[in-house]
């Protein structure tokens, strides 16, 4: 692949899709892999923007032609990424941005261990909670039920940071896309020559460092706590 491919991955509701929003309207050159589904549009959602809406016939028979980077099964709808997003990143050499949950993650990965994955964290399962309601209530209305569902997910993929490059914390939208831009803008920037190296990369360097998994525990920490998880 001619250019870098970046997955991002958040439990629903973390505010993922603003952050991909805000990301692309600050950097240059970045695709953005726009999803398959067997759901229906959900609110103003609209084909080709944020998913390929598709039957699950039709999406087992892509399956079937081995068209999918990756795909998974989530609260009964098939969910996937189509090699043709990389086929056509690489052939404008241009990033690649991947915007899927941690059971396609973990196939990309395995398939491309190149790729720099970077998770989103809400601060607290009270804040993930009144996101999932405001969205109910922009899809015209969730049963209580499936937003407890997706509580109860959201724990379980959250348990999954571990095997990310990079976890943010979604507390202050602003920081959030500040750290974002950072890690593409560093990441970008591995392959420049030490002797052009401007302020802002430098810049850019210190605060995806800050990042890193291995670099985020003490903020990690009472993030996890707060749904029940350790360290």
């Amino acid at each position: 692949m001619a250019g870098l491919l970046f997955i991002l991955s958040a439990p629903s509701g973390s505010g993922k899709s603003t952050l991909v929003s805000q990301l692309r309207s600050m950097v240059q050159d970045l695709d953005f892999s726009v999803s398959w589904t067997t759901r229906a549009p959900r609110g103003s959602e609209q084909e080709g923007r944020e998913y390929h809406f598709t039957s699950r016939a039709d999406f087992e028979r892509m399956i079937a032609a081995d068209e999918f980077l990756e795909h998974a099964d989530v609260f009964g709808n098939h969910y996937g990424t189509a090699r043709a997003s990389l086929t056509m990143a690489a052939a404008h050499k241009r990033d690649l941005l991947l915007d899927i949950d941690v059971q396609g993650a973990a196939q990309v990965r395995r398939n491309m261990p190149e790729a720099i994955s970077i998770f989103i964290l809400p601060p607290n399962p009270e804040v993930l909670a009144m996101r999932l309601m405001n969205r109910s209530r922009a899809e015209g209305g969730v049963a209580d039920s499936v937003v407890k569902k997706r509580l109860a997910m959201a724990r379980q993929e959250i348990e999954n940071y571990h095997e990310y490059r990079y976890v943010l914390v979604n507390d202050i939208l602003e920081k959030a896309v500040e750290e974002l831009t950072a890690i593409v803008v560093a990441e970008r920037g591995k392959t420049q020559k030490e002797s052009t190296v401007d302020a802002e990369l430098l810049r850019s360097r210190a605060l995806a460092k800050q990042c890193l998994l291995e670099n985020s525990t003490e903020r990690l920490r009472p993030v996890l706590a707060s749904f029940g998880l350790s360290m």
